[in-house]
């Protein structure tokens, strides 16, 4: 008979800043070593591109007992950069975690709902409206979100949440490092994202069976963070505004934040008391399959694959790269891409040559230091170095017993 399974997270939280090796090295950092020159020319400047990676392995005996064993890279909690679409994985599972909360008999996250506006420039749709998949419903956003990383999905999320709810809930959870204020795309003042639109669902004769009405709830963390002013200029409404942009009033997801979200999805049998949402088993699985579902496997919603590639969200390993990944290599992820920022957060796994790990990386690629004016060098160098990383932790773990 099988022991239960258990767990044993070793964290290395070793922070280096240079590549000096010695009574401070770990794997991570000697992996970089190694594999400099495929690195470049970002890994020449730490302080330039702002790099913070993140790399946990994962070992086995034979009793299937776990250890996690994480190593960091750079790695600063208390230096901003922006979250970009990463804030969208913690909302998914905010939302279905909310679902099961409010535990109304047939409200889940396949029932049917209507939006109403109450504020200026909230947009609304009635009962009525059907898009390509039918009624609009909690897990046609999350696929969405997950599979193309839709802006819209997630707002819809945010107005079911709300501002004061996403916070708490995270802090509630042990994410302390992390604050989402505000929608993303489109533009609102910081009144307006303490704002959210009235919501209804309804039973498959368009009966309603839960109301929730419009609320205005902010929130009061304030995180100790350092550079939140950047670069040395930026557009607003067209004019370049010549001094540093100011973030201090936008989101951020810490990067270990971030890394441990993806281990507790991965793990939850592994967590107890308030470090486990509130999830059912078919919520996992719901999540397990879209965060690795590629764009070209949906049916609904149908994407063009010459546009949503399958590195189209994961960066990692096929960022860089418009060819298919590989049958038996999944990728359960959230990305993000905004203001020259590249981050992905990642569950690697490759079953043929018994392959997981997690990584979790930052970089930021801005070269005229002017933001808003869609001059970024994803393709030139942030999307290569998060590629090439990927391969290099993966073609490690191959050759790692």
């Amino acid at each position: 008979m099988k022991m239960k399974k258990s767990i044993l997270i070793l964290l290395g939280f070793c922070m280096l800043t240079n590549f000096s090796l010695g009574q401070n090295e770990n794997i991570l950092e000697k992996l970089i070593n190694d594999n400099f020159e495929k690195l470049l020319p970002a890994i020449e400047n730490l302080e330039k591109y702002e790099i913070q990676m993140i790399y946990t392995q994962i070992d086995k005996n034979d009793n299937d007992e776990i250890s996690l064993n994480t190593f960091s890279f750079n790695e600063n909690p208390q230096k901003y950069f922006y979250p970009a679409s990463t804030v969208k994985f913690p909302a998914a599972i905010l939302a279905l975690e909310k679902l099961n909360d409010l535990d109304i008999p047939g409200v889940n996250k396949f029932t049917h709902l209507s939006i109403d506006s109450v504020y200026e420039n909230q947009v609304s749709f009635d009962k009525n409206f059907t898009d390509e998949c039918g009624y609009p419903n909690i897990a046609n956003y999350i696929k969405k979100i997950f599979l193309v990383s839709d802006n819209e999905a997630f707002n819809r999320l945010y107005d079911f949440l709300g501002q004061k709810e996403i916070n708490e809930r995270l802090q509630k959870r042990g994410f302390s490092n992390t604050k989402i204020v505000h929608r993303l795309e489109v533009a609102r003042t910081e009144e307006r994202n303490k704002q959210t639109n009235p919501i209804i669902f309804y039973d498959e004769n368009n009966n309603v069976i839960y109301q929730q009405p419009a609320k205005f709830e902010g929130t009061n963390i304030q995180l100790n963070l350092a550079e939140m002013k950047k670069g040395i200029g930026y557009y607003s409404n067209d004019i370049l505004i010549n001094e540093p942009k100011d973030f201090s009033h936008n989101n951020f997801f810490g990067l270990r934040d971030q890394h441990n979200l993806m281990i507790r999805i991965t793990y939850p049998e592994f967590f107890n008391g308030e470090e486990r949402f509130n999830l059912t088993k078919d919520d996992y699985e719901f999540l397990n399959k879209y965060m690795c579902m590629l764009p070209r496997k949906s049916d609904c919603p149908k994407y063009d694959s010459t546009e949503y590639y399958d590195g189209y969200v994961k960066f990692f390993m096929f960022g860089d790269s418009k060819n298919q990944i590989p049958a038996n290599i999944k990728i359960y992820s959230k990305s993000g891409l905004a203001y020259g920022y590249l981050i992905d957060n990642a569950f690697i796994q490759d079953k043929e040559n018994k392959i997981e790990f997690f990584l979790s990386a930052v970089i930021h690629v801005n070269e005229d230091q002017i933001y808003n004016d869609d001059k970024y060098e994803y393709d030139e160098i942030g999307l290569p170095f998060l590629a090439n990383l990927g391969k290099i932790i993966y073609e490690y773990e191959k050759g790692r017993k």
